[in-house]
């Protein structure tokens, strides 16, 4: 007779919905943190809302398996990156932006993961800021040079944190950002325990409030090298802001009336400064791809650049594309004498992939047929960009390669009192990348203590204070030319002397967590194998007594009683 299956009671519409909403409540809570931490980024100044993302991605991740945690950090990386990077795709479609988007939120996970597996540790919080650390120097190296946009010291240009950018960099920043917001999940969650069954120990609690309020002391204590003091005297430096035609990618189409622009504002400066509306610059900065008109090819070009630094008479540094008759193109900052024309060159070092150079040309055609527009790759240069403008000695990295701490630093230990980024970001129209960008050479001038002048095409220019406060800023899409006196340091910050060092240290923590993690992992297993098997040995003895008593009759039974 076939046995008939009985239904059990139906579950009740409202247990359902418990059952469900429990389920969706971390996956929502690590999307939410992400859109949290995008929401921190500038232009928006609520760099504090870093911490509470973190505090929410603690909740989500603690004590939850490496595999789960994997999968809440790419919804925390999504809920970041998507909207974070939105610009990549202002001109050249959603593809590009979401394929960025989407490999960079794997880093994001593979993070997360790192920290789901150290937060059963003691002391936990301090172990997974150093993981956290340990996936953005990944993500800043790999694939082709790596992708450092969206680290969190970039978001940090207003908070109170960031004094820590001169102790040990980008990456003592954000360890202590990321430290502070885990911490004060803790904080929480211990203290909620500890109302609930009282019994606690103080101790733990305690290790919990440190680990918040460390990152905000040493903020503090940091404070003394944050300082705008001329060491070296003063330079007044000029940045000069052309703006472009009309936005977006055919801002290369239209190189003559970019470079007419940057010449006949200089011109214009000359005029104030003879006329004694603004005072007399010791140089002038001009952006990136301010002629994208050869000047030793295009002999019209030279004369423009040529006119336009007679002029304001003193040396001008100008942003050219320069196009050999064979090999790659050099996107190349040049040094123009008034009196001897161009006298020094820095070709940019970390030239931008897909940007840039298309690499893998063939298979990313197959996805986007507008790689052709980069019909010919630049190529990286190799020397340090430090040139000597009327005495002073001045650090060039160019655009993208603010964003690499080694790019930067190496001007500075190379001997410069000032840095300059020039940069072209007429391509991503009034998108939030300019304020991106300004963000990270705010922190750029903290880490290194000193003042960075920021020449853009279209905006946003800036001339920023060791200390990264603004103190002349122009506005997008609008002709300026930006002058002020600014002083020159040459004391190096403990960041600069000690480079990668403190990346490394954070970097052996995290690797050191989760090998503890690991060890602790395999030492539960063993120890679950060896009880089970304990188990499983003394449910067969049992069976076999059973056995031998039954087999001896009750008597022996009796006598074993």
């Amino acid at each position: 007779m076939t046995p008939v299956a009985v239904p059990g009671p139906a579950e009740p519409e409202g247990a359902r919905g418990r059952r469900l909403l429990h389920r969706s409540a971390r996956p929502a809570a690590a999307a939410l943190s992400g859109a949290a931490l995008y929401l921190s980024f500038p232009p928006r100044p609520l760099w504090w809302l870093a911490l509470p993302a973190f505090a929410l991605l603690g909740w989500t991740l603690r004590g939850r398996r490496p595999r789960a945690g994997f999968g809440l950090g790419a919804l925390t990386g999504l809920g970041f990156l998507l909207p974070l990077l939105v610009w990549t795709g202002e001109e050249v479609g959603p593809v590009p932006w979401l394929a960025l988007a989407a490999v960079e939120s794997l880093f994001v996970a593979a993070t997360c993961l790192g920290v789901a597996a150290v937060s059963r540790l003691p002391a936990w919080p301090v172990f997974a800021a150093a993981v956290w650390v340990l996936g953005e120097a990944v993500r800043a190296r790999v694939p082709f040079g790596g992708f450092p946009w969206g680290k969190i010291a970039f978001g940090q240009a207003d908070g109170v944190f960031l004094p820590l950018a001169a102790v040990g960099g980008t990456p003592v920043l954000g360890f202590a950002v990321v430290l502070c917001g885990f911490g004060l999940y803790e904080v929480v969650r211990l203290a909620l325990v500890r109302r609930a069954t009282g019994a606690l120990p103080r101790g733990p609690l305690a290790a919990a409030a440190l680990c918040a309020l460390a990152p905000v002391t040493g903020a503090a204590a940091a404070l003394p090298l944050v300082s705008t003091d001329a060491e070296d005297g003063t330079a007044t430096v000029a940045a000069v802001q052309g703006n472009v035609p009309r936005l977006g990618l055919d801002f290369n189409a239209q190189r003559r009336a970019v470079l007419d622009n940057h010449a006949r504002r200089t011109e214009q400066l000359a005029a104030d400064v003879a006329a004694g509306r603004v005072p007399e610059p010791d140089f002038v900065l001009w952006p990136e791809n301010s002629s994208d008109l050869d000047p030793y090819r295009n002999p019209d070009a030279r004369a423009v650049i040529d006119r336009a630094v007679r002029a304001v008479g003193v040396p001008t540094v100008v942003g050219a594309v320069l196009t050999p008759e064979t090999g790659h193109l050099r996107n190349t900052l040049v040094q123009w004498d008034p009196a001897r024309g161009p006298v020094a060159t820095y070709d940019k070092r970390h030239v931008q992939p897909f940007g840039e150079y298309i690499p893998m040309r063939s298979v990313v055609r197959i996805f986007d047929k507008d790689v052709d527009r980069v019909s010919r790759d630049f190529g990286p240069g190799e020397e340090v960009g430090v040139f000597d403008l009327a005495g002073t000695r001045v650090g060039l990295a160019t655009c993208y390669e603010a964003a690499f701490d080694w790019a930067v630093r190496d001007t500075v230990t190379h001997g410069a009192r000032l840095l300059s980024v020039p940069s072209n970001n007429a391509t991503f129209g009034r998108s939030e990348m300019t304020y991106q960008q300004l963000a990270m050479d705010r922190v750029r001038a903290v880490e290194h203590s000193r003042t960075v002048v920021v020449p853009v095409t279209s905006g946003v220019s800036a001339i920023i204070l060791p200390d990264g406060r603004i103190v002349r800023q122009s506005k997008m899409f609008t002709p300026d030319a930006l002058v002020a006196q600014v002083p020159l340091r040459s004391s190096l910050t403990p960041a600069t002397r000690m480079g990668v060092l403190p990346e490394a240290a954070l970097a052996a923590a995290a690797l050191g967590g989760l090998g503890w993690a690991a060890a602790r992992g395999v030492r539960a297993r063993r120890g679950a194998v060896r009880g089970g098997a304990a188990r499983d040995g003394a449910t067969r003895d049992g069976a076999a007594r059973g056995r031998e008593e039954t087999a001896a009759g009750p008597g022996a039974a009796a006598d074993h009683q």
